[in-house]
């Protein structure tokens, strides 16, 4: 009763779908493997991608011994009893799924194994590493990123997977169907043709029998596709170009997709990069919206969305913030930086405390030196927000 994902998972890396930046010749992982020494590290990328694949097949290559710890399920007692075995046979490899979960009392637990490589890592995640793992286990590995694969790469599996399913009969457009419908998730891939096979009469595989199984349109849900990336794109200028109804148009799309994750993520983009001081409400609104959507899911996601992307399309329009703060990091990157001035250095008895003075207000140099009189803050005037916080620069720059 194993699944065919499960039968299929490879033990050698040249077995292994796609993630060719990583395991193709001459790469990071495949000359790691080669040179027979691997270092805690963590894989990130979307679900069905490989990660845990990945792990098995280098420690089945080197031979390591090594124990499979998820973050949610096990406790701190399993992970005792796996630092146990590591002291008793001179290290292990730990394979932890869901790391981001991994809760604080785990982690302080696992910190000095790593620290003494007692224990090496391979951390196993679909969150944003950089966002959503302890910066402390973070610094003690190397972040690899697994991508979602091509639809080739998964017309390839599946097409090897067939001459595991007796009899079966399938043409190319089915496969290509199921790649598509897959959007980079292998294992979907994998055990959508496995309900298709059974549930054929002669184990005969059409697109129309896939269809009867899964009915989600394949049109704009190839994320490998350009055409994907250019809906999220249009979706964007839509908004910012105040046409609400070519912003509806392409939400829909989104929905139809059933990718609520990057609705999420392109909206907030689009609350701070476009909209932003013309209408700083809009932040708050956007986030309330996003936890209605989340908390009832779809199809009544589309609700909330749907209205904030109506709010989001008619608001006025400023890109003053992330423009002036550009500015900032383009002298930082260019090297104008200067020393802080003393007098705002911790515990400078010299800093003048605002608060004490009329108007909360006193003057002082808050620029290094070398950067006094820039400006980076260049407001329009096109809302009554902005031009109430560029009457009060003005005001201040008077004082």
């Amino acid at each position: 009763m194993r699944p065919l994902a499960d039968l299929l998972r490879p033990s050698k890396l040249d077995d292994v779908v796609g993630q060719k930046h990583l395991i193709g010749q001459g790469k990071i992982l495949y000359n790691l493997v080669k040179h027979g020494r691997i270092f805690s590290m963590i894989l990130y990328g979307p679900c069905g991608t490989g990660k845990t694949t990945l792990a098995y097949t280098i420690v089945s290559e080197l031979k390591l011994n090594y124990e499979f710890f998820n973050a949610v399920i096990n406790s701190k007692k399993d992970l005792d009893l796996i630092i146990e075995k590591a002291k008793a046979n001179d290290g292990v490899v730990l394979i932890v799924d869901e790391i981001h979960r991994l809760n604080k009392d785990k982690q302080d637990l696992l910190l000095p194994y790593l620290e003494n490589g007692l224990i090496i890592l391979i951390g196993l995640t679909t969150a944003n590493p950089y966002h959503s793992i302890n910066p402390a286990i973070r610094s003690r590995c190397q972040l690899f990123e697994v991508k979602a694969l091509s639809d080739s790469d998964i017309e390839e599996a599946l097409e090897k997977s067939c001459k595991y399913l007796d009899k079966i009969k399938i043409d190319n457009t089915a496969i290509n169907y199921i790649a598509k419908l897959a959007n980079g998730d292998l294992r979907y891939a994998y055990n959508l043709l496995e309900v298709a096979y059974y549930a054929s009469d002669d184990f005969s595989i059409s697109m129309e029998d896939i269809k009867k199984i899964n009915n989600k349109p394949s049109l704009y849900i190839d994320k490998n596709d350009d055409g994907y990336y250019d809906v999220i794109s249009a979706l964007q200028k839509s908004i910012r170009g105040s046409d609400v109804n070519a912003a509806l148009h392409y939400l829909a799309r989104l929905l139809v997709a059933e990718d609520l994750d990057i609705i999420f993520r392109r909206l907030s983009v689009i609350a701070y990069e476009d909209i932003g001081l013309a209408n700083p409400a809009i932040g708050p609104r956007l986030e309330a919206a996003i936890k209605a959507a989340e908390r009832v899911g779809l199809p009544e996601a589309r609700i909330p969305l749907g209205e904030i992307v109506i709010d989001m399309a008619l608001s006025p329009k400023s890109n003053t913030a992330h423009v002036a703060l550009d500015s900032a990091i383009n002298d930082v990157r260019m090297g104008h930086v200067g020393k802080v001035p003393n007098h705002l250095k911790t515990n400078s008895k010299d800093y003048k405390y605002p608060h004490n003075y009329k108007g909360s207000y006193v003057k002082q140099q808050y620029l290094p030196d070398e950067l006094v009189g820039r400006r980076y803050f260049n407001p329009k005037m096109s809302s009554k927000y902005e031009i109430n916080l560029k009457n009060i620069y003005d005001k201040i720059n008077r004082m």
